[in-house]
Parts: C-alpha cells; structure tokens; sequence
C-alpha cells in the first residue's frame, strides 16, 4: 500500500512540474479585466481593472493590479511579489486614505475586494508551496485531464486543508478547481474557460468564474488585450510608486 501512496505523490508532483515548465519564459505581460460580481440574489456589479505581471527568474512573479472603474475605487492598487518558499509580500493602496496598506500573511484567506477569491488565490501558485497527489483521470468537459490534489504547505495562514485540481492532458492547463476550507467542506469552485494561446506556448484562460457554495455569491473574471513581452521592469512593481499610479 506504501509504494502505491508513493507513486500518486510522484505522479503529482510530476504533473505540477510540468505546469510549471510549460508557463515559465513568457517573461512579462499586461492584460484588462472585467470583474463581475454577484451576490445570493443575483444582483450585479462590475468592476475595471489593468495587471501587469513579471517573471522573476528563481523566484515567484511580481503582480499588479490597478483599478479604473467605478469611480470610489479608481486609483486603488495591489501589489504581490510570490516567492517559491518565504511568505507572500502583499500591499494595497487605498486612495481614500491615501496611505498603503501591508496584508498580513494572516489574512490571505480573507476577500479580495469583496470578490471571492482570496488574497491567496490572486497571487501565483508556485510550485514549492503545495504538496501533491494524483487521484485519477478522468474526463472533464470533453477533455481528459488528470485530477490531483493540491495541500497547502502553509497550514497556518490560509483557507483551504486541499484543492482539487483538473488539468487538461493536452496542453497541462488547470480546467477547473474545487478549494475545501478548514473543515473540509466545499468552500468554492473555479472554472476556466476560453483558453487562446499567446507566442506559440503560452496559455491563458479568458474567463474564469469562482462560485461560493456557501454564501451564494459568484465573481467573474473576464481578461482581454493580453500583451506579452512589453519590457516592464523591477522598477515597474514598487510599493513606494503605488500613491502615484495612474
């Protein structure tokens, strides 16, 4: 039974190798977003964003998010800089307070600006934060995908004991999610969809859309006007610079 517990940890970590191989190099990108979000009744709000996103060679990626629309929240930022094994560095730039706020790495598990996905999910998933296991094959959406589990290493500061994960065989890229909270209950579900490829290799999916089981709510994420390979620099995803981004 050992050697059998073995192999599905190998084969995991295996696949979420791969997922790693096939998206590094793309160096940097820009893209908008639509975010929609919507509560238990069904009523809507939208809002504009911008990311700008770096590849740190050895490391996890720099990210930035500005938003544009609606009015009460234009000129609010959030900056991420991932790292492989330390903590997450987080900070969000409130314009109405005119002051940046540090997230702690205590409150990862909690909204990201009212949405549902959490601090933790906005930043990238790099591989040296999660332990793995392959569950089983199978067929999701017409296409054949992998299933693993992902356990967080970090067991203190997040929200989730496991995420189960479907990965496409094709072309390794994540078609859905399930996240499990504290309790082991479903707490979520992603999905995405409406992957194009950019520069021959690089997939990304243009709506993702993570429904709440448990309060109801859903938020939408629709990206467009991805740009690769624009030149942004370190210099770019500075805490200092965020009270003066436009």
């Amino acid at each position: 039974m050992r050697s059998v517990a073995k192999t599905s940890e190998a084969k995991g970590l295996e696949i979420a190798k791969e997922i790693e191989m096939r998206g590094n190099g793309y160096i940097d990108y820009t893209a908008s977003l639509l975010m929609v979000l919507q509560n238990k009744h069904g009523n809507i709000s939208s809002r504009n964003i911008r990311v700008h996103t770096l590849e740190v060679e050895g490391d996890g990626d720099k990210n930035l998010i500005i938003f544009d629309r609606p009015k009460d929240l234009r000129g609010t930022a959030f900056l991420t800089f991932t790292y492989k094994t330390d903590d997450d560095d987080q900070w969000l730039y409130l314009p109405a307070l005119k002051r940046v706020k540090r997230i702690s790495s205590r409150n990862k598990s909690g909204s990201f600006m009212g949405s549902e996905f959490a601090y933790e999910d906005i930043a990238s998933q790099e591989l040296e934060k999660y332990e793995y296991l392959w569950v089983r094959d199978e067929v999701y959406d017409g296409e054949d995908c992998f299933v693993i589990e992902r356990y967080p290493v970090d067991k203190k500061n997040t929200g989730y004991t496991r995420l189960l994960t479907w990965v496409d065989k094709s072309n390794y890229r994540i078609q859905k999610v399930e996240y499990f909270d504290r309790k082991e209950t479903l707490l979520k579900t992603l999905t995405m969809n409406k992957y194009n490829v950019y520069l021959n290799r690089f997939w990304r999916s243009h709506e993702m859309v993570m429904v709440n089981h448990q309060n109801g709510k859903m938020t939408r994420l629709e990206w467009s006007d991805f740009k690769f390979q624009g030149g942004l620099q370190s210099h770019d995803f500075n805490k200092s610079s965020l009270k003066r981004i436009r």
